[in-house]
């Protein structure tokens, strides 16, 4: 595939992002998933209730999150629980506050996360696939280096924007630097 083709998928998956975005924001998907980078603790996130849910006899692993007393708490080990919940086994999610379970909201925003590493790794190719330029347009390299520090800057941006709780002015910021994005990958 050559370079301007390759190019233009990257933008088309950047423009799918942004749409997935705007969607997760009408939606009001964006604390689906109230960790980051995963999703309750999860790489893929839960479907149901009840595998955020603290029970007998079930098995947890280190790091995956159940909603108990409308709270987060964070596994702190693998363990099977035993006929009462056990305190000691779980730590208090401190990030923020935010406790709701929608399977909805948890896929939307899964998706639009999943869409935001495909992005990323169609980004980071297209900057390797710059290289073979270096000679002859090295504009054309620095501008696929910038947009892969973008991308992650980009990344961060949306782990800040579920860590402050959705606050309007960490999302504003966030779709801002997605407009930036563009605005290089088309430039």
């Amino acid at each position: 595939m050559s370079f301007k083709s390759f190019s233009k998928l990257t933008i088309v998956s950047i423009f799918l992002i942004i749409v997935a975005g705007s969607l997760v924001r009408m939606t009001g998907s964006g604390m689906g998933c109230p960790d980051w980078p995963k999703c309750f603790g999860y790489l893929i996130p839960p479907t149901s209730l009840d595998q955020i849910e603290w029970g007998e006899e079930k098995s947890f692993f280190e790091g995956q999150m159940i909603i108990y007393d409308e709270q987060l708490w964070m596994a702190n080990r693998n363990f099977v629980s035993s006929e009462v919940y056990n305190k000691e086994n779980w730590v208090l999610y401190t990030k923020h506050a935010y406790a709701v379970f929608n399977p909805f909201h948890t896929w939307m925003e899964y998706i639009n996360r999943l869409i935001g590493a495909i992005s990323g790794l169609l980004t980071f190719m297209m900057f390797i696939m710059s290289f073979r330029y270096w000679n002859t347009k090295r504009k054309i390299v620095f501008l696929s280096g910038m947009t892969v520090f973008f991308m992650g800057f980009q990344a961060w941006l949306g782990a800040t924007v579920v860590f402050s709780v959705l606050q309007p002015v960490q999302i504003t910021i966030h779709m801002l630097m997605a407009l930036v994005i563009l605005a290089l990958m088309v430039y």
